[in-house]
């Protein structure tokens, strides 16, 4: 049962999916809405830039049916008085023409958004399948789109002859009215009926929007199988992840390891913890953590460090406080500076002891280490903590 609710496609589809989706020319889309909102506009722009367009028709037609003998018999002249009629009407139906092209762009933005791809341009030979095409005529989305066509066919028949039913007399009336406002009455009747008409498809979009939504997104859903290899590939894995952290950490051991060589002092616990620091005068502020570490690093850190001859200091309260208030490369805090100070003027004077003899100095034994920055001090104030370090 768990295997097969993995294999059901009952998850929302993600974010990427979507995406991908959309590279491939895959958007919602309402063809029902695209063609209802531009009808629409073709007939209210008509509605408000028809007189200007019927009289520059009505101007053409009139130039057009006379002309005097020399255009009669001159090609030229009547070809550019032909340029001028076209020009005006080109300019009588440029509001229109604006009105529907505004329209046409702007009705994608309603469902799907504009989308520029040449993926869908590519050749798809699983389309020539005659199998699929079967499939297709007798899919759910056939039958819906049978339906809705069916649906489509009624409602505007109904519409239509509601409207004509509405006007038969006043298209009667036609016969007797003079030739000019006949014709006017005639355009509005037809503009009139265009738009109630039209209108009716109002109804078949509202539907048919959200259909092709939730189709879209039923379409899309995946199964939680996917969900979970989608979220592998874009996370990564987790087990590579932790591979990858795992060599992260030895690379950074390493490289912490072949620092301890250049420490001026190591400061040790002595055996939990160790804690190398450097100090150039003029090039640091305060002495710098190179490295650090706790059981089995800090015992090799006090290896490399005692083959290449840097100084080892115990000095447990001290190393326990760098060790948990500083990274690697992190300056000292402030409040260690008087006992680090001591370690290094102590680690300077045993060099030169160590090159020109002399008294040799006393290692500091009572360093100034602020009780809170001793881990073990703070633990020792909560019961049950364990730490006897």
């Amino acid at each position: 049962m768990a295997e097969d609710s993995d294999l059901e496609r009952t998850e929302p589809a993600s974010p990427r999916r979507l995406e991908q989706a959309r590279e491939e020319g895959d958007v919602p889309r309402s063809r029902e809405l695209a063609t209802c909102t531009v009808l629409l506009a073709a007939g209210l722009g008509f509605w408000f830039t028809g007189e200007g367009l019927i009289r520059r028709l009505n101007h053409m037609l009139a130039s057009g049916l006379s002309f005097d003998r020399e255009q009669a018999f001159d090609f030229n002249l009547m070809l550019m008085r032909l340029g001028f009629s076209l020009g005006d009407v080109v300019i009588g139906l440029a509001p229109l023409a604006g009105i529907l092209v505004l329209v046409a762009l702007g009705s994608p933005l309603l469902i799907g958004g504009w989308l520029f791809t040449t993926k869908s341009l590519q050749p798809n030979f699983s389309r020539m399948n005659p199998l699929s095409g079967l499939g297709n005529m007798f899919s759910v989305r056939a039958l819906v789109e049978l339906l809705k066509a069916i649906g489509k066919a009624i409602l505007v028949g109904t519409v239509a002859w509601l409207v004509v039913s509405s006007q038969i007399e006043s298209m009667l009336a036609l016969s007797v009215e003079p030739l000019a406002s006949g014709t006017a009455h005639l355009a509005h009747l037809l503009l009139i009926s265009f738009i109630s008409i039209v209108a009716s498809l109002v109804v078949i979009a509202l539907i048919d929007a959200p259909y092709q939504m939730w189709q879209y997104a039923n379409k899309l859903k995946m199964t939680r199988e996917e969900v979970r290899q989608e979220a592998k590939e874009s996370d990564g894995d987790p087990q590579v992840k932790a591979r990858i952290r795992q060599m992260q950490r030895e690379m950074a051991k390493r490289r912490m390891m072949s620092e301890v060589p250049n420490a001026d002092v190591v400061v040790t616990n002595p055996t939990h913890y160790a804690v190398a620091l450097k100090y150039t005068e003029g090039k640091m502020r305060a002495p710098t953590v190179i490295a650090k570490g706790a059981d089995e690093v800090a015992a090799k850190i006090r290896e490399i460090a005692a083959e290449h001859k840097v100084a080892l200091l115990e000095a447990p309260p001290l190393a326990r406080a760098l060790y948990r208030h500083t990274e690697l490369g992190d300056e000292i805090p402030a409040a260690l500076y008087t006992a680090v100070a001591e370690v290094l003027a102590y680690v300077f004077q045993l060099r030169a002891y160590s090159k020109h003899g002399g008294v040799r100095p006393a290692k500091p034994e009572q360093l100034e280490v602020p009780p809170e920055l001793d881990p073990l001090n703070t633990a020792q104030t909560r019961p049950d903590n364990g730490l006897t370090q």
